[in-house]
This record gives structure tokens, C-alpha cells and sequence, in this order.
């Protein structure tokens, strides 16, 4: 240790980074952080995860209150107002809350905070400002930031991305969103229950292209309900400035006749890219990937240790889904096996929520994976409008699906549409990272009654003896 100034130090301070780096500490070793924002937790807990799941309950709320929809359980509301500036001083207050949370714990594990921007200079050590660090392990855990189309410069205003919609000072008229992933989806939620028209044009035949099939198509018929307009197979071909709003220009994805839509904002919404393009990282022996979904990433090898001995990497910088428990997963792990120990994450078993409502959860393959690979299965579903506690609660929308090995019953994936999938999907998270049959869920005991039944029904229903549908 006396040639170096810290045993670790992690660059970035998002869900990956921090988490790393208590990690580190509470395994006795001398740990620094570097964080160029303000506040730390990065993208997820300053303009990411917590602020949108904010404005998302928030906005439930009215769209609750406003809609006449509390009416049947004797509930009579009438002259509701929406106060915006409320609204977002909340979730303001909640992302305040857990960003000195963060710097608590930092301090509570003897972490230091090492403000600025990090650049390699060699593979040992780091500028951070005028400071020059020394570390005997880096672990790179920078995150990403939203990626572009070619010529479509957000300008903060009219133009943005997801940072800025999450600060709209007014809700706009209509609302055009490029991209139907889950992040366009959960912001066009968050407007279009605050009254605004929502746009949704996506390049592939459906939204959340990624996910089973089924699922993405009744997701896409429930979000029509609630008066989305999504295109689909279409492509953005320009975005321009026309006064206080935007021409947003499109046509199909095979080619035909242009289309223009006028928008009072624009998000731009396609996905995310690796922060790794200001580290110096080359000067270490490391080089970042070139093509294709590897484009400024990292490789790792299975202990997330890189190509350079004493660089680690985790989160959105290397392979896999961009995720913040993802990320936080793999900054445990990282830290383990830096100590010594043995740090594993089952990258075949990560969930992944889309918290509109209803919320969309899904873990394992989808069917289209299964088929793709030749893997003989069985698919057991049911529906929340057989379900007890959804039937009383009138949250009757959608359905857990649980897809097993026709052979072993092996639990392959679950994906669920309700209103608590995520908080769900948990259990069968747990259920595949244990090698659960279809059988172990059908005869857990359910506590009656909860959504989680839905769940215990369609494990039965993959040997086609659901009880109650």
C-alpha cells in the first residue's frame, strides 16, 4: 500500500460506483470515489430512476383524481387542479433525500469523494482536477448518457432528452417521443396522465422490441387505451425548430411517403451509450469496442477484472442490459473479488421493469429466445382478471406468464403485466436464481388474497391445472 494512495478507487458514483465502493470499504480497504456532478449517485438518482418514479406516482395520483375513477369506491372528487411546480419540487425532494443518503454512507464507511472528472494517465494512476491519484485497482464505472440520431441536437427547450422532460415547465399540448422503449414510455406516461397528447414513433414493428412478443403487444393495446397514438415501423428522418414547437418529420421504415407532425416538445428517447469517451483510457492498454452494441464499451472477463491487470469495470460501461441493479449487482461482485473473495452475478437472471401503469416486468428468455435457440418449453399463463385481489382492487389489466422446460420444468422466464409487476417479478427472480421449477411456484403457499397468486396460477398452468381460470 505505501506505493499507492488508495487500495481502490472507483470512478463514478451512479448505483454501479457507489455501491462498489461501500463494498470495498466495508472490506477493510482505503477507497476513494470520483463524481464530477454535484451530488452523487449519478444518473439514476439525479435525472434517472428516482426522479421519473416520482413524477410517475405523482401523476398517477391525479390521473386518479381527475378522472372520475375513485368514484366507484365512494370516492367524489370534483375542481381538481394539477400544481406542477408542486409536483416537481417533491420529486426534487426525493432525489435530495437520497443523494445526501449516499454521502452519508460515504462517510459512515470512510469512502472520500473525490470531486471532478477523472482522466487515466497511465494504468495506475488518475488525474481528478489539479490532483494526481494513485491506486493499486481502478474499477471504471462511469454509466452512460442518451444517444443521439444523426442530426438531432436536443436543445433543452423544445428538443430534449429524458433529463429535461423530467423538468417541463408546463405540460405541453402534444408530446412526440422517438423511441418506444422503456424510458419514452414511462416519460409519455408521466405527461399524458398530466394531460397532454402523446406521440410515441418507433423504428421496429413494436415498442419494447426486446421483450416476449405477447407481452409488448398487449402492452401496446393497453397504452392505446389510455390514449397513446404509437407508430411503429416508422423512422424519424428530421427534427426541427418552427417557432415555440418542433416539425418532427417521418416516414416508414421500408421506405414511402413522408409524413410531418407538429409537437410542442420532442423527446428524444432512442436508448443510452457508454460514458467512456473522456478517460484517456487508451493510455492504459485498454480499448473500447467498435461496432455494434459493444461501441464504447469495456471487455471483461467473468470477474469483471479487464485485459489490464488492476482495471475493473461494471454497470453500463461493459456487456449486458443498461441497468442500475444490474450495475449495483456487479459493483458488489467486483469489490468481493478485489478482496479476495468470490463475487458472481447470474447475468441470466436479470429483471427489468417498465413502471407505467400497469407496469410491465419480465426475467429469462422470452418465447422468441426459446424458439430461436431450439429449446423445447411450455408456457403457462393467467390473467389478473381472474385474480382475487386485482377483481376488488378493479386493476384487472394483464397477465403473469411463466414459460418452463418441457422437460426438466426448469423455470425459464416470467413476464408479467400488472399493476405491481414489478414488485412481482422479485419472486421469480428469486425463484430462477435457486433452479425453481414451474412445480416448486404452483405449490408455494400464496398468503390470499394478492396479486402474487396470479403467479402461483400460472406455474400450475404450465401442466394446464390453473385453479381459478
Amino acid at each position: 500500500m505505501a506505493d499507492f494512495d488508495f487500495d481502490v478507487v472507483v470512478i463514478g458514483a451512479g448505483p454501479g460506483g457507489y455501491v462498489a465502493a461501500i463494498r470495498a470499504a466495508q472490506h477493510g480497504l482505503k477507497v476513494a470515489c470520483v463524481e464530477k456532478r454535484d451530488r452523487l449517485g449519478g444518473t439514476c438518482l439525479n435525472v434517472g430512476c428516482i426522479p421519473s418514479k416520482a413524477l410517475l406516482h405523482g401523476s398517477e395520483l391525479f390521473a386518479e383524481a381527475s378522472h372520475g375513477t375513485l368514484a366507484k369506491f365512494g370516492v367524489k372528487l370534483s375542481g381538481v387542479e394539477l400544481d406542477l411546480g408542486q409536483l416537481l419540487s417533491e420529486k426534487d425532494k426525493a432525489v435530495k433525500e437520497l443523494t445526501d443518503g449516499v454521502a452519508f454512507l460515504f462517510k459512515k464507511n470512510k469512502v472520500e469523494w473525490l470531486k471532478g472528472e477523472a482522466r487515466f494517465v497511465d494504468a495506475k494512476s488518475i488525474t481528478v482536477g489539479d490532483r494526481t491519484v494513485t491506486a493499486k485497482n481502478f474499477i471504471i464505472a462511469t454509466g452512460s448518457e442518451v444517444a443521439l440520431l444523426p442530426g438531432m441536437v436536443p436543445d433543452g427547450e423544445v428538443i430534449v432528452t429524458s433529463t429535461e422532460a423530467l423538468s417541463l415547465p408546463k405540460v405541453p399540448a402534444h408530446l412526440v417521443v422517438i423511441g418506444g422503449g422503456y424510458i419514452g414510455l414511462e416519460m409519455g406516461s408521466v405527461w399524458r396522465r398530466l394531460g397532454a397528447k402523446v406521440t410515441v414513433v418507433e423504428y421496429a414493428p413494436r415498442i419494447v422490441p426486446a421483450m416476449d412478443v405477447e407481452v409488448a403487444n398487449a402492452f401496446a393495446k393497453i397504452l392505446g387505451k389510455q390514449g397513446f397514438e404509437i407508430k411503429t415501423s416508422t423512422k424519424v428522418t428530421g427534427v426541427r425548430r418552427d417557432g415555440a414547437g418542433a416539425i418532427v418529420t417521418i416516414e416508414p421504415a421500408a421506405g414511402g411517403a413522408a409524413e410531418e407532425i407538429a409537437a410542442d416538445v420532442v423527446l428524444l428517447s432512442i436508448g443510452r451509450r457508454p460514458n467512456t469517451d473522456n478517460l484517456n483510457i487508451e493510455v492504459t492498454g485498454l480499448t473500447l469496442g467498435t461496432t455494434g452494441a459493444d461501441r464504447g464499451r469495456i471487455a471483461i472477463n467473468h470477474d469483471f477484472s479487464t485485459a489490464v491487470p488492476g482495471i475493473w469495470a461494471i454497470g453500463d460501461v461493459v456487456p449486458g442490459p443498461m441497468l442500475a441493479h444490474k450495475a449495483e449487482d456487479e459493483g458488489v461482485a467486483c469489490a468481493d473479488n478485489i478482496a479476495g473473495l468470490t463475487g458472481v452475478v447470474n447475468h441470466d437472471v436479470i429483471p427489468a421493469v417498465v413502471y407505467t401503469q400497469p407496469e410491465v416486468a419480465t426475467v429469462g428468455k422470452t418465447e422468441e429466445e426459446l424458439k430461436a435457440a431450439g429449446i423445447a418449453y411450455r408456457s403457462g399463463k393467467f390473467p389478473f382478471a381472474a385474480n382475487s385481489r386485482a377483481k376488488a382492487n378493479r386493476d384487472i389489466e394483464g397477465f403473469v406468464k411463466v414459460l418452463a422446460d418441457a422437460v426438466t420444468d426448469r423455470v425459464l422466464g416470467v413476464h408479467i403485466i400488472g399493476s405491481v409487476a414489478g414488485t412481482m417479478i422479485a419472486e421469480a427472480a428469486l425463484a430462477m436464481e435457486f433452479g425453481a421449477s414451474a412445480e416448486d411456484i404452483a405449490l408455494t403457499c400464496h398468503a390470499h388474497p394478492t396479486h402474487s397468486e396470479a403467479l402461483k396460477e400460472a406455474a400450475m398452468a404450465v401442466t394446464g391445472k390453473p385453479i381459478h381460470f
